[in-house]
């Protein structure tokens, strides 16, 4: 026999019990409304403060619960007591998203993913923010409220602007390769559940004798990689704009539980530092003939979200969340990010953020901050302040960051463009992509530079040009403009280029 369950009473949210939710009070029964009437101001206060600010960047997302299960002992190269034996398990939560879009944004937008995830150790949360994509547009953080202002709406008419997005990309040579990337059909995967993911910026793994290593993380998915056609992706735009965020729903509800294989590359100081280019370099992959992927271990999502808002809108990640074993590297880009990612969820969750459940570590918390708008616990009863001599939490030196040797002169020094800016991106189009890849490549590109002005069209294909003739030829084609003035700007240098271009 099926046990009733028992009937529970609405009530305010002071817990005083409601005696009707469909009328108002009012004075008579035409009369106007009494502002005695507790529960309506109760219920319309707290509706016209339901929502929080949206993200500046990755506002439109889907998210899930799982573990991280390791598969390969790597324990001499990190002291992270996740990562510290074979079969071990770590409770995660990931967060996939768009990046320019707003809430509303279509899923199938031609546009990277956000690939965050949390993991709850027993040292505190430790945070891996990355993306679906190996590398990144820009790599000084400098660059990046620029950057994504020209991918969101113009100021004035609050449209998209092809005339913005392409005017700073091709003022950004160092943006090439992920640009060609995105004007794949890898910048519109099938699903979240058919793309991989990545640190892109490279970190610190240090062992318990202070030696240390550099690493970049790569999820790979094992559904196998799907990705959607320009044609495809408008098309799912209009009949199913929220198509991904169903697809990683329905699967985990179905039993369908979708799998990454974890991998790191391993540099070492040594290598770095007389590597052939700046391994911190964001733009840049590390080969794998020089690095190849050493295999780590298994992550799982199992468990949907009970409260989207809840879980998935107020979680938040941050590249700055490490723990022992893990740390930065000098990566410029890395190195804003680590400022930024605290200080926008302060905005947009509050002082506190870090005790809401989704955010909050497993392990123990103990520090000195108290008080702050939305404090959901008394904050404990000891000091607040350190060095103190009531027995209060003590730093612990042994769990410090190896010593790194640093110099040189505080400057604002330029990152310069060169040729090996355009390597990766040529072997990218010519050794990875197949004829139709480069076909739906020049495409894509062509039918969102058609709407800029042509001497921006001129100086972007120019880059293009410079990574391959084949690929400058076909959009300069595409545009019909002159592949003579391309090949021209092709040559010149880049100062020269934005010279002769200015509009």
């Amino acid at each position: 026999m099926v046990e009733k369950k028992k009937k529970k009473t609405m009530t305010t949210s002071t817990g005083k019990p409601v005696d009707n939710d469909l009328n108002s009070m009012t004075a008579g029964e035409k009369g106007p409304g009494l502002l005695q009437d507790m529960h309506l101001l109760d219920k319309l206060g707290h509706f016209d403060r339901e929502r929080i600010p949206e993200r500046v960047v990755h506002a439109k997302g889907a998210g899930a619960h799982g573990y991280f299960e390791v598969t390969n002992d790597l324990s001499e190269y990190t002291r992270a007591k996740f990562l510290s034996e074979i079969g071990k398990r770590t409770e995660v939560f990931v967060r996939f998203s768009t990046v320019g879009g707003e809430r509303g944004s279509a899923d199938s937008a031609r546009d990277p993913r956000g690939f965050a995830v949390k993991f709850y150790t027993e040292e505190g949360n430790y945070d891996m923010v990355g993306n679906n994509t190996p590398i990144f547009f820009i790599r000084d953080a400098m660059k990046f409220p620029d950057f994504i202002h020209t991918q969101k709406r113009n100021p004035k008419s609050n449209l998209k602007d092809p005339d913005m997005f392409w005017d700073f990309l091709s003022l950004t040579p160092e943006s090439i390769h992920q640009v060609t990337i995105l004007f794949s059909d890898r910048g519109t995967p099938k699903s979240y559940r058919h793309m991989n993911g990545y640190s892109s910026h490279t970190f610190m793994w240090y062992n318990d004798k202070g030696e240390y290593v550099w690493v970049k993380y790569h999820f790979k998915t094992d559904q196998g990689i799907k990705n959607l056609t320009g044609e495809e992706a408008e098309e799912l735009a209009g009949e199913d704009p929220d198509h991904a965020t169903r697809d990683l729903f329905d699967s985990i509800e179905n039993g369908d539980h979708p799998s990454w294989s974890v991998y790191v590359q391993m540099m070492t100081p040594e290598e770095a530092e007389d590597y052939r280019f700046d391994p911190f370099d964001i733009t840049k992959v590390w080969p794998h003939g020089d690095h190849p992927l050493i295999p780590l271990g298994k992550m799982v999502l199992d468990r949907n979200p009970k409260n989207y808002f809840a879980e998935v809108e107020q979680a938040a990640f941050s590249p700055g969340n490490f723990v022992p074993g893990i740390g930065p590297s000098p990566d410029r880009l890395l190195q804003g990010r680590l400022f930024s990612y605290h200080d926008t969820h302060r905005h947009r969750l509050g002082a506190n953020y870090q005790l809401l459940p989704i955010n909050a570590p497993k392990a123990a918390v103990n520090n000195y901050q108290r008080d702050g708008p939305m404090r959901c616990d008394e904050g404990g009863e000891g000091p607040n302040y350190w060095p103190n001599s009531f027995h209060g939490p003590d730093p612990d030196p042994d769990k410090a960051l190896p010593d790194i040797d640093i110099s040189g002169m505080a400057k604002r020094h330029e990152y310069p463009v060169g040729e090996i800016d355009f390597v990766q991106p040529a072997a990218l189009f010519n050794k990875v992509m197949d004829d139709e890849a480069r076909e739906h490549l020049i495409g894509n590109i062509v039918d969102h530079l058609i709407g800029a002005q042509e001497k921006i069209q001129l100086r972007q294909t120019a880059l293009f040009y410079k990574v391959d003739p084949e690929y400058g030829s076909g959009v300069a084609e595409g545009l019909d403009i002159s592949l003579d003035k391309v090949k021209e700007l092709a040559e010149m240098s880049q100062e020269e280029r934005v010279k002769a271009t200015k509009l």
